[in-house]
Parts: C-alpha cells; structure tokens; sequence
C-alpha cells in the first residue's frame, strides 16, 4: 500500500486517512470522536478497543459522560500523530459499528 503514496509527505498521507474517517474531529496533534452510546455498549467498545490499543502499544483516552463516550487519540503534547493512531481510530470505528450494529 505504501506504493500508492510514493511521493508524498506522511503528513499528506495520514490527511488523507484522517478525511476517510468521518465523526473524529483533529484538535491540534490529537483526533478525537464522541458517540452517544448506553452504558453496555460503552463497555463492550472499551474492551475491544483495550485489545487493539494493546497490539499497537498505544493508549487512547476513553472517557464517559452522561450518554457520551469521548475518545481522544494521540499524545497532545506537539508530537506528530502517528500511522499507528490513525490506524487505531479506523479500528475504533470496526468496534463501534460491531457493538452498535451499525
């Protein structure tokens, strides 16, 4: 795959990934998606998303409020995102449709 964006910046390249991504919302160096979703799916969403944070050694920030689950991704301290986070977040939204149905 990495063929396809010889040329380009990585910066371009995760642009691009981000833009496929729709309902996360860049905020400086971190993406972060809120979704309504009950109590139960908040759970099943948080363990699945705990076995692919683990495989990429990574660590989002899950968060609960009211009906709302807030996930942000990426470090927030100036450090470019990485492939790795952006590929986190594509996973987070397999597990949300997984658990939603949708």
């Amino acid at each position: 795959m990495r063929a396809l964006f010889r040329g380009r910046t990585k910066r371009d390249y995760l642009s691009d990934a981000l833009a496929l991504l729709s309902g996360w919302t860049r905020e400086g160096e971190q993406i972060r998606r809120t979704l309504v979703i009950d109590d139960c799916q908040h759970a099943a969403l948080t363990e699945r998303v705990k076995v692919v944070a683990d495989a990429l050694h990574l660590r989002p920030e899950i968060s609960r409020s009211a009906d709302r689950t807030l996930i942000r991704v990426g470090h927030g301290d100036d450090e470019p995102l990485s492939e790795g986070e952006v590929l986190l977040a594509a996973r987070i939204e397999d597990a949300y449709r997984a658990v939603t149905g949708s």
